[in-house]
Parts: C-alpha cells; sequence; structure tokens
C-alpha cells in the first residue's frame, strides 16, 4: 500500500521560498493520446529526443515533450514545482536526490508491473534508489569515480599498472613525481571538492552515519585512518595544495605532467580523447584500497515518476523503454553514459573500449552512500574540514571529531523526528 503523502505545508516548511513554476504536464489531447512531459538535464536534455520517435511509434497512444533543466537549476526547479504542485511526469534526478524526494512523497515507488526492471542492475546504484525497502527511481545511466593516470610516466617510473593498496600507490607516486621532474606532483586532489576523500572514507568497514543515520561517525578508526592517509598525500608534497579553481585546466596540466593521478568519471573519457594528443599516455583504473582493490561512490541519474501525474502507466513505459539494454548502448554511442543495465555493457561499442572497462569493476565494489537528505550538507561540511585539516588546523582525529559535530548539527532535526515517531 502506497504511503499516505506527508502535509504539503510540512514540506513547504522544507521549501522556503519556492514559487510555483508553471510547468505541469500536459495532460491528454481529445483524441486520446497522452502527451507525457518529462524534465531532463544537461547532455541527456539535448539528446534523449533522438530516442523518442522509436518510443512513440512503439506506443501511438503516447507523445512526450522533453523539458530542458540546466543541472546547476535543476534540483530546486523539481522543489518549487512540488511547492506549486507542478511537476512532470516523469523526470531525470541525480542519484543523491532520491531520498529527499521520497521523503516530502513526491515520487512513486516501482509498480508490480515494472518489477522486471529491478533485474540486471548494479546492486549499490540500485540501492541509492531503494527508500525503507521501497524501490522508488530506476537507474537511467550509472558513473563512479576511479583513477585516470599517466601510463607512460608510471611504465618509465617502473610500475605497469596502479598498484591496488594504499601503501604501494603511494609508492609508485613517489615514483612517478621523480620522473616527472622538479615542480610536479603525483595526483590531483582540489581542496574545494569532497568527492576524493570521501572515496577514500567509503574503503573502511566501518559505516559513515550511526544510530539509524542520525549521527555522524566520522571518528570511527577506518575513517580516520582515511583521514590520515589523505592528509600524508599532501604532508609529502604527492599532491598540489590547491583548489579546483586554481588549475588553469585538468587536459593541460595532465599531459605536461604536474600530476599523474586523477579522480574522476566516465565524462572525462571524452575529454581526454578529444583534448589529449598522441603523445601523452593514459589509461584508467580502479581506486586503490587500505589491502586491495577499493570501494567508490556509486552515481549517475535516474528516472523517477511523480506521484501527481494522472498519465503513470504511460510514465512507466517511458521508463522502460528508456531501461531497455539495447536503448542504454545506443545512448552510450550517443553521449558516453555509462548504461545501468549490466547486459548493456556487451554491446561492442561498451566491450571494447579500453578506458571503460576498469569502470564495470569498480561499479562492481560500489558502495551506496547514507540515504539521507541531509547527505549533500554533510559532505560539503567534510570537505571543509578536510581543507582546515590539510592546512594544519586540525590532525586526522581532531578533523574526524569535528565533522561529527557538524553532521550532528545537521542531522538534529532527523533525530527529532525518529524520536518522536518512538514515542
Amino acid at each position: 500500500m502506497t504511503p499516505p503523502r506527508p502535509d504539503r505545508r510540512a514540506a513547504l516548511g522544507l521549501l522556503a521560498g519556492a514559487a510555483a513554476t508553471g510547468l505541469a504536464g500536459c495532460g491528454r489531447r481529445e483524441d486520446g493520446t497522452a502527451r507525457l512531459t518529462f524534465w531532463a538535464m544537461g547532455n541527456e536534455a539535448t539528446n534523449v529526443p533522438r530516442m523518442l520517435p522509436e518510443f512513440e511509434r512503439l506506443n501511438p497512444g503516447i507523445k512526450v515533450h522533453v523539458q530542458a533543466l540546466p543541472w546547476t537549476a535543476a534540483h530546486q526547479k523539481l522543489l518549487t514545482a512540488y511547492a506549486g504542485d507542478s511537476l512532470p511526469d516523469l523526470s531525470q534526478v541525480g542519484n543523491t536526490w532520491v531520498s529527499e524526494m521520497a521523503a516530502i512523497g513526491a515520487i512513486s515507488a516501482l509498480p508490480a508491473f515494472a518489477s522486471d526492471l529491478l533485474t540486471d542492475q548494479f546492486p549499490a546504484v540500485l540501492e541509492t534508489n531503494r527508500i525503507d525497502g521501497r524501490v522508488v527511481g530506476i537507474p537511467w545511466y550509472v558513473d563512479t569515480r576511479l583513477i585516470f593516470y599517466r601510463s607512460d610516466l608510471l611504465a618509465q617510473a617502473g610500475f605497469e599498472a596502479v598498484p591496488p593498496t594504499w601503501a604501494g600507490w603511494k609508492q609508485a607516486m613517489h615514483a612517478v613525481r621523480r620522473v616527472a621532474g622538479d615542480g610536479n606532483y603525483a595526483v590531483l586532489l582540489p581542496l574545494n571538492e569532497f568527492e576524493q576523500l570521501l572515496t577514500f572514507g567509503l574503503q573502511g568497514d566501518e559505516p559513515l552515519l550511526r544510530d539509524e543515520d542520525t549521527r555522524g561517525n566520522f571518528s570511527s578508526p577506518s575513517f580516520v585512518a582515511a583521514l590520515a592517509f589523505y592528509k600524508s598525500l599532501f604532508d609529502e608534497g604527492l599532491a598540489p595544495v590547491a583548489s579546483a579553481a586554481q588549475i588553469s585546466n585538468v587536459w593541460t596540466e595532465f599531459a605536461r605532467g604536474w600530476f599523474s593521478f586523477y579522480f574522476s568519471g566516465p565524462w572525462t573519457i571524452g575529454d581526454f580523447r578529444n583534448r589529449l594528443g598522441p603523445g601523452t599516455q593514459w589509461m584508467t583504473s580502479g581506486v586503490p584500497g587500505p589491502d586491495g582493490p577499493g570501494a567508490s561512490a556509486p552515481g549517475g541519474s535516474s528516472l523517477v515518476v511523480y506521484r501527481s501525474s494522472p498519465r503513470q502507466e504511460a510514465a512507466w513505459k517511458l521508463v522502460r523503454y528508456l531501461s531497455d539494454p539495447a536503448v542504454q548502448a545506443r545512448f552510450n554511442v550517443i553521449t558516453g553514459n555509462l548504461p545501468a543495465r549490466q547486459s548493456a555493457w556487451a554491446a561492442p561499442a561498451v566491450a571494447n573500449d579500453p578506458y571503460i572497462a576498469a569502470f564495470k569493476g569498480q561499479l562492481s565494489r560500489a558502495e551506496a552512500v547514507p540515504k539521507v537528505p541531509e547527505w549533500e550538507r554533510i559532505v560539503t561540511e567534510m570537505q571543509i574540514v578536510a581543507e582546515r585539516m590539510v592546512r594544519g588546523e586540525y590532525t586526522p582525529e581532531a578533523a574526524g571529531a569535528e565533522i561529527d559535530r557538524r553532521a550532528d548539527r545537521l542531522l538534529e532535526k532527523r533525530r527529532w523526528m525518529m524520536e518522536r515517531g518512538r514515542a
């Protein structure tokens, strides 16, 4: 049974200042054709219309209108539309937004007739779409972060591949730095980004939040070890103490050897292919861990159907179509997005790409991050504290305690709501 929708006045309290956008679903024509409104972002919004003529041919009673949103405005636009009761029929959402949209009761649970969409998925990515035991979103494309590296410089340093452990990787970084020469570093870890430290933190066997995700667990031994490893890369001169804004452009600095290891996702494959000359040899590798190949956070986008849509069946038909492995393989050719369905990776364009191969192994080791609406604010605080640690204000142990203090403050309302629910 579908749980009751939360009181809209309570949701409006979470969305203070939001106003209606007027971009509601288009409805049904007099001829009986269902007209779906689909909000998509960025590269996907540009290219998904190329996939829709075949869907409309297979479903002659459905027409789809794609509304393009910029990624920078999409999150607020969705919340504003919810407040104004003007959500589309379905949309693309970032995986980290799913828990927030579910918390306010905006999205529909997967219907029984679409349960086959749960097969053939990467478990950690699917888990980001499972809230309170119910799947409320279907992965559309997946990504995760791993290591792009200068294979030529690594070979000159005496290593055939990136070592799978932290100790071995650090040894390789020191060797590569010597090959690259004075004034150069080994790895780029921009201080204004949280993703690299989060990746290190996911290697531990202890969760990042505790007490039913109501308190931080960043003082745990495993996360403090991650903080210490992260800090050591700066202390030993392997990473520049710099933010992304201080880097002219990544490919130029990578090509000249200013750094040789770079954390990024599949979108960088196209950038490096187009911008690096044949004299720069590079490859992708899984993330090293304390004792062997490490984990990373699952990413990508999901497709969700909104509870306010009166065209539920038609909307789920579109989700099913865009989730078809053959359609996802074609979308990979058009956009470079990695397919969410594992069987689509057998398509030649995906299977034969040497730069993509490491992503499948990394996705199989992905670990879902906590599914709380406050998560993006928590990792922002984590990044702020980590930068201060790198600059000497905190030890790793003190940094872990400070991140916990900030996380606990952000989770205060969550604790209150859970305690009230038990009363």
